[in-house]
């Protein structure tokens, strides 16, 4: 699936579905400190060592690692063999190839609209002049494997047409394998109402069929978005299945995939993974903090980690975060279990994932938008008891030692990634502290706001010559009348300190980064540092009178698919897409545009008294899309629709606002599949 548009989804998916910057020259993968036990397995090829039960056919005993050009091409020109060719040589020079990744694979519009009077598929002779078994051979040369992409119906999801291989499949299935294809994508758009179980089980014999003429095999993905449950069916159809509806570059459409593929964690294993979709790391639309928040969550979920970015045109920050091997270690362990989730109240996740060494990985996953305290213990991640336990971060590589707890203060939208084992040596490790911050988000120009920190020792040894500092962004003035420093801090203590900051009185509305660090040393003499990002926004209340929230700024807007649009509907992925406002045929000149899930942000100061709206699915979608509005003050919910479907009129939103510093205008998905889900918040306004 490859939008989440109904303009789009309606053209391609028939019969019983619902409408579903710097250049790489002089950049090198850095290495990274190694992993705490075995290193990434290569996909497919290291069987697992004990666990689940690997399949007979020895494919991906360990998630599949990659690249896929859909996430920064689509059907673009410039997906071509010069782009597939340059991908294999970056996995080579900059040590992608070496950190486990082995699949360059081709996504819809390699072929030409129509196949040749034999009825073979054609590869498009612009993109690629030499064919596709001249790149796979380049590919294999390379020490690499390539993989290609068709749809279970008779045109793949791209509105050009391009043929799918719904009544050719043994023909294609042999063509595949003729070309040296490793590795086969199959997609499920115009799918003529055929049951999927029956689609999907006869390309599975018609690769099966072609790995026995050719002895080639290849990995099987199923991407039928999760519309039939193919965790329950497919371990012996194919060796992974995609469990939602398709990724975009952004937080929202991050974090709601990664919510649907958690709770699947009991049908995943050696050689039958869960495919929560593609890696956006690199693309653009989020933080590094969430980038590495993506790819932590997908490795403990033992997710296929295939890169969505084009790698010639990706930054530093992008290959650290893709080559991090203490990660990847995580997502390759050959006991092939995905995480569970132990808990997530309040938005403070914590994922548990059993390793092969007997130890544990666990993901402190913070969703909401300010630091999170999320803690655990040894015992609840199932260790055996012991007095201390080796803790490796696997974002800053270092190894500490704890008593039994695991802890952790976690900025906004972050994931501290820790692995987790009994180890005889535990007190030749510094102890580990935790560095935490409770900060008032909010100030305004030339006004002060506290900020506490604390240093706390949660390590099974004492922590020596301990300091903090908090520092600010020029003109800041950052003073404080506690203890910046202890001597010792025993198993337990904590060094507390209160700061106060002032913003300038020149300053302008925006967010604000301070940052504190603390350092000590261990009983050894090891020097340790810590830091943790504060973020303070600068912000200015609405004045008196009326005013459409189109015309304030806000303070975040999230957003499931594209950014959030002023004045217009949200469109597509592209800022400035959207059409007008419409809902019930009544086109609205003011308003927001969204997709859910969304979550809009303003800060009203206590200036305002209501709120008000009409709200539903735009007229755009036609007969799709399912939504639910909620207006949020503060903390608490104080208007909701429910669920609305675009046969649902356009309904009134009152809500009172009367006290509140800020006002969350949310709409969720309305509790199904996220697909062509555009709602609006028509006349959307704040009187104040």
């Amino acid at each position: 699936m490859r939008h989440r548009s109904l303009r789009t989804a309606r053209q391609r998916i028939i019969g019983g579905l619902a409408a579903a910057l710097l250049g790489t020259a002089g950049l090198t993968l850095p290495t990274a400190a190694q992993p705490a036990a075995a290193q990434p397995t290569r996909s497919g090829e290291t069987a697992p060592a004990g666990g689940t039960a690997a399949p007979g056919d020895g494919l991906a005993l360990t998630p599949p690692m990659g690249f896929n050009n859909w996430n920064s091409t689509h059907c673009r020109a410039d997906f071509n063999e010069a782009m597939v060719k340059g991908i294999a040589d970056i996995f080579v020079s900059k040590g992608l190839k070496d950190a486990g990744y082995t699949y360059v694979n081709l996504d819809d519009c390699w072929a030409l609209p129509q196949r040749d009077a034999d009825g073979k598929l054609v590869p498009d002779p612009v993109r690629f002049p030499k064919g596709i078994k001249a790149v796979a051979d380049y590919v294999h040369s390379k020490g690499l494997k390539i993989g290609i992409y068709t749809s279970a119906g008779t045109k793949t999801c791209n509105t050009a047409g391009f043929p799918g291989a719904l009544g050719h499949e043994r023909s294609d299935a042999q063509q595949f394998a003729d070309w040296g294809v490793d590795y086969l994508k199959y997609d499920n758009c115009n799918n003529q109402g055929v049951d999927a179980k029956q689609r999907y089980r006869t390309m599975r014999d018609a690769l099966k069929a072609a790995s026995e003429t050719t002895g080639h095999p290849i990995v099987y993905s199923l991407c039928e978005w999760g519309q039939n449950k193919p965790w329950e069916w497919a371990a012996d159809v194919g060796q992974l299945w995609r469990t939602t509806g398709d990724i975009s570059d952004t937080w929202g459409s991050m974090l709601s995939i990664a919510k649907k593929n958690l709770p699947l964690a009991p049908y995943a294993g050696p050689g039958h993974w869960n495919d929560p979709d593609m890696l956006e790391v690199g693309n653009g639309g989020m933080t590094d903090t969430e980038y590495r928040s993506h790819f932590s969550l997908w490795s403990i979920m033992a997710a296929p980690l295939l890169i969505g970015t084009d790698l010639r045109k990706a930054d530093a920050r992008a290959f650290e975060i893709l080559g991090n091997r203490d990660v990847i270690a995580v997502d390759q362990d050959p006991l092939g279990k995905q995480g569970t989730v132990l808990s997530s109240e309040g938005g403070r996740w914590v994922i548990s994932k059993e390793m092969a060494d007997g130890g544990r990985a666990v993901a402190l996953f913070n969703e909401t938008d300010r630091p999170q305290r999320i803690t655990t213990t040894a015992a609840r991640l199932g260790l055996p008891q012991a007095d201390g336990y080796r803790l490796r971060d696997l974002w800053q590589h270092q190894d500490q030692n704890t008593a039994g707890s695991v802890a952790a203060t976690v900025p906004a939208h972050g994931t501290v990634l820790y692995r987790v084992s009994a180890d005889r040596r535990w007190a030749s490790y510094p102890p580990a502290a935790e560095l935490g911050v409770d900060a008032a988000p909010f100030t305004e120009a030339g006004a002060t706001a506290p900020v506490e920190t604390a240093l706390r020792n949660f390590g099974g040894t004492a922590a020596h010559q301990a300091s903090v500092r908090l520092t600010g962004p020029d003109g800041w003035r950052i003073k404080t009348t506690w203890p910046t420093r202890a001597a010792t801090l025993p198993t337990g203590s904590r060094l507390t300190t209160r700061w106060q900051v002032t913003a300038p009185k020149d300053v302008k509305p925006g967010a604000y980064d301070l940052n504190v660090r603390a350092d000590y040393r261990s009983a050894r003499g090891d020097k340790v540092g810590t830091e943790l990002p504060v973020k303070v926004n600068v912000v200015v209340a609405p004045p008196a009178g009326a005013h459409y929230a189109s015309d304030l700024p806000w303070l975040s807007a999230l957003n499931g698919w594209g950014p959030v649009e002023k004045d217009t509907s949200v469109g597509e992925n592209a800022a400035g897409d959207g059409h007008p406002i419409t809902l019930d045929g009544t086109a609205y000149p003011k308003g927001l545009g969204v997709h859910a899930p969304s979550e809009v942000l303003y800060y009203t100061g206590g200036h305002c008294t209501d709120f008000t709206a009409k709200v539903g699915v735009d007229d755009e979608e036609g007969t799709a899309g399912t939504v639910a509005f909620e207006v949020w003050a503060d903390g608490t919910k104080v208007a909701s629709t429910g669920t609305l479907t675009n046969a649902d009129p356009a309904k009134a939103v009152t809500a009172a606002i009367d006290g509140a510093s800020t006002v969350r205008l949310v709409v969720t998905d309305g509790g199904d599949e996220v697909t062509s889900d555009h709602g609006d918040w028509a006349d959307a306004a704040f009187s104040c």
